[in-house]
């Protein structure tokens, strides 16, 4: 499984190579891993996906606290947030295919940022679910590059789970 682990760490040199050399050292894969400043003056947050089962993180989270910059870890894998992603795409376009892309990537709201003789660059942003169905659907016209930001996350104050009542409205 994976998991999302919300870090907030003090904003010094070298914190982030404990952190990764922490997981290096253990064998542990970071999947994701997102960095950027916290809401309070000298601390940053780190989002991190991480494979593994819950004991596995919980023996990371043990040991992610026993470093000196790290002030809180959070496991929000099961709890309530907003997920976003941010994702460059650069996909091959013809003047014959070129309305037939721009129309599919407004369905996934996505903004066109580069016309190219011969490419489109688009700007996708959303949950994760949103990268992988937009990459699927523009494979067939050739993708020449992509760029991803990795998962940022917080957790919702609301309470409210949207996967949760996707799921019931499925069901309905």
């Amino acid at each position: 499984m994976k998991h999302t682990l919300s870090v907030l760490v003090e904003d010094e040199a070298g914190v982030l190579s404990r952190i990764s050399s922490l997981f290096a050292r253990r064998g542990f894969n970071i999947e994701s891993l997102a960095v950027g400043p916290a809401e309070l003056l000298g601390v940053s947050r780190i989002t991190m996906v991480v494979p593994g089962d819950d004991r596995v993180i919980e023996q990371l989270t043990k040991q992610l606290y026993k470093l000196v910059n790290v002030l809180k870890v959070q496991d929000i894998t099961e709890t309530p947030c907003v997920e976003r992603e941010l994702m460059l795409l650069k996909v091959n376009a013809t003047s014959s295919n070129r309305g037939e892309i721009i129309e599919l990537s407004q369905i996934f709201r996505s903004r066109v940022v580069d016309v190219a003789e011969d490419s489109l660059t688009l700007e996708v942003v959303g949950d994760p679910g949103k990268m992988v169905a937009i990459v699927q659907v523009l494979q067939k016209f050739g993708l020449k590059e992509i760029a991803r930001t990795g998962k940022i996350a917080l957790i919702r104050e609301s309470g409210v789970n949207t996967e949760l009542l996707k799921s019931l409205e499925a069901k309905v």
